[in-house]
């Protein structure tokens, strides 16, 4: 009764003023972003952020948690029809999506991939309602010490779970706890890292950061792809609607694919691209068919797409229950929250229930609206597709750079957008994932202070953070996501007998 009435206070939240507008806006642009290639969920929450920087923050929130659920679909359909994954969520889809569109079945696999969307989408969010209170109560139980334990495991989990080399996540992480101390210490109102510089006196915006980060850095990735890009024609659309047979394989694999994204998508890192590969591979696993994977086997579509929108979900229960994000969309969103003045965690729930519980019922009417609007508009869709690269360069460059001005009116900001950018764009050719840093920029203050209380409480006593179980537990987590994969991969060569594995 308390789920159904914390639902019922959101779907009166979603249906107030413009918030229904908000939801059909979110999910049409969400969808739009994230089948351009190469943009994702990620970039286009931190593009359109500084847009609603004056908007109702109930609203602002609808609109893009509207624009994450949506992007998740989107990347479908440039890996169907032109073999071209929106993000890195998309590319299992590619494998057997674009083979079956190349039958002259595109339009049956973009069907598959909308209605696994909805399934995946609509089971992921029954898990969270269900979860998000229970994990809430628990969440009581923290204290300033296991807050600052929780936050390094957040950071570290982070870091080392994220695809790449954990030493570089690590580093990543640390660059961005750096960054966060920059400004005034309000404990002893001294200025540090500000070089003199009165702009840095307040420290970095977060959505510099953000912008700079993702969407100018990925401008200056497609840039430098403009000599190399070739262009596909996209596939003919083709009927939409699947057999009775290719339904029936497909059914168990639409809900074995949202279980583990659901599941994936509640561990800080993961995300969509690690929950689609394990569903897929789980899928060929058990078929009786596996020869089928790659040329267009129907259950290598469904799993795979249901997996990446349940994932939302599970990322987001972490994110509102604990403040500690479950993948780079959340991480920006979490970031969003504190932009207009909202610290995430467990009394999110008590203090702005409309705020979380129509964020929640949102999700459930985009999800509806996305599968009510893409299948009909699919035919658009392929004809978006054809937008020049270098005009959506154009397109992200002016919009980024407008926002980042728009902030304060201030041109340091912009010079610090560029700064970020280029910071941004290295990393991502040196494989430094950029998650991480972002991460570190967004808990450094809450970690600082954190760490503060506790040994306030403690009397400077560090064996707080060791002697009490919640923060021994987070501790031990923290040094099994350094050392783990290590500890694996001898155990793996010593029972395989092979040094080079």
């Amino acid at each position: 009764m308390e789920v159904l009435s914390n639902l019922q206070l959101g779907f009166a939240e979603v249906f107030t003023g413009y918030n229904f507008f908000f939801v059909i806006m979110g999910a049409f642009f969400g969808t739009w972003i994230g089948m351009l290639p190469g943009i994702g969920p990620a970039t286009g929450i931190a593009l359109l952020l500084p847009f609603t920087y004056d908007m109702d923050t109930t609203s602002a929130l609808i609109m893009l948690g509207g624009i994450y659920f949506g992007a998740m679909y989107g990347g479908a359909i440039s890996s169907v029809l032109i073999n071209t994954p929106g993000d890195a969520s998309a590319v299992m889809t590619a494998i057997d999506g674009n083979p079956l569109a190349r039958k002259g079945r595109a339009g049956a696999a973009l069907f598959i991939c909308a209605s696994a969307s909805f399934v995946g989408g609509m089971l992921g969010l029954i898990g969270l309602t269900l979860m998000a209170v229970p994990l809430t109560e628990f969440a009581l139980l923290f204290g300033p010490a296991e807050y600052f334990m929780m936050m390094v495991f957040a950071i570290v989990a982070t870091s080392t779970l994220i695809e790449g080399s954990p030493a570089k996540g690590i580093l990543s992480g640390v660059f961005g706890l750096m960054i966060s101390t920059i400004g005034i210490d309000l404990q002893s109102s001294s200025a540090r890292f500000t070089f003199g510089q009165p702009d840095l006196m307040d420290g970095i915006n977060l959505l510099v950061v953000i912008i700079g980060l993702f969407c100018i850095s990925e401008a200056f990735i497609n840039i430098e792809r403009f000599t190399t890009k070739t262009d596909q024609a996209p596939m003919p659309v083709g009927k939409l609607w699947i057999t009775k047979a290719e339904w029936l394989r497909s059914r168990w694999a639409l809900i074995r694919g949202a279980g583990i994204g659901f599941i994936v998508g509640l561990f800080p890192g993961a995300g969509g691209a690690v929950a689609t590969a394990f569903a897929y591979a789980m899928e060929k696993r058990i078929s009786p068919h596996p020869e089928e994977f790659g040329k267009g086997a129907i259950e290598g579509i469904a799993a795979p797409e249901s997996a990446n929108n349940a994932s939302v979900s599970g990322a987001l229960i972490p994110m509102l229950t604990l403040g500690i994000p479950g993948s780079a969309s959340t991480a920006i969103m979490l970031g969003a929250l504190m932009i207009y003045g909202i610290e995430p965690g467990p009394q999110l729930f008590q203090e702005h229930p409309k705020l979380v519980w129509g964020l929640i019922s949102s999700l459930f009417v985009g999800n509806f609206v996305l599968l009510i609007l893409n299948i009909p508009l699919i035919g658009l869709w392929v004809r978006l597709l054809k937008i020049p690269t270098e005009i959506l360069t154009v397109i992200i460059l002016l919009l980024a750079l407008t926002g980042s001005y728009a902030l304060q009116n201030s041109l340091a900001d912009v010079g610090l957008v560029l700064v970020f950018g280029v910071l941004g764009y290295a990393m991502r050719k040196n494989d430094f994932p950029t998650v991480p840093m972002l991460l570190g920029v967004i808990l450094g203050s809450m970690l600082e202070q954190s760490l503060r209380q506790a040994l306030m409480l403690s009397v400077n006593d560090w064996t707080i953070f060791f002697t009490r179980p919640l923060c021994a537990g987070l501790l031990g987590l923290s040094v099994l996501c350094i050392f783990g994969p290590t500890i694996i991969a001898k155990l793996r060569r010593s029972v395989v007998g092979d040094p080079k594995v």
